[in-house]
């Protein structure tokens, strides 16, 4: 375990190899498990003020599931995740042309539509973050349907922590990412 200001950092993060494959995996991280993505209190608003802006990248089923579900819901475990299509896939991804899920949140942020990339629990996948009284709980979530994943990052010798570098400093910033990287590596990125 890495303990780094108020969080407390699972050794997977330091010795697991990760690089997200989408033309394998399709991303399956958008419509498996029992909710959409699990939302942190601040993205509430920022949902419901981007939606219309956003609203264009979406299917035709997203948008009838937020405008009937809402931009956000309270969910079975009392906590705040996004929408879901008939409770499959996160109401914000969207189908390309080879039938991978993307995100419509992120594709008007590349547009230059909004400033808001995606929610973080969805850039720090697969890390999941379990926030407590005292620290944060970060750890490595594995799950078959990421096994593509742990294959590239092996063969590219991208460690988990390398491959989510942007979004651990968008979450906790840049100097605990290099506190992070000093007791990895020796602050060698």
């Amino acid at each position: 375990m890495i303990e780094i200001d108020d969080t407390l950092i699972s050794d997977d993060i330091k010795t697991a190899y990760f690089t997200c494959d989408l033309k394998r995996c399709k991303g399956a991280c958008c419509v498996e498990g029992d909710l959409g993505a699990p939302l942190e209190d601040n993205e509430l608003p920022v949902l419901k003020e981007i939606y219309p802006r956003v609203a264009p990248y979406l299917s035709a089923k997203g948008r009838q599931a937020i405008e009937q579900q809402g931009t956000f819901i309270k969910d079975f475990e009392d906590d705040f995740s996004t929408p879901t299509i008939d409770g499959k896939e996160c109401a914000y991804a969207v189908y390309d042309e080879n039938k991978v899920l993307k995100c419509g949140i992120e594709s008007a942020y590349i547009d230059g539509q909004i400033d808001f990339q995606k929610p973080i629990s969805c850039h720090l996948y697969p890390v999941r973050i379990t926030s407590y009284e005292q620290y944060d709980a970060v750890n490595y979530d594995r799950w078959q349907i990421c096994d593509p994943a742990c294959s590239l990052g092996k063969s590219l010798k991208i460690p988990l922590y390398k491959f989510l570098k942007i979004p651990l400093i968008r979450k906790y910033g840049a100097k605990w990412y290099e506190k992070l990287l000093g007791i990895i590596d020796g602050g060698n990125d």
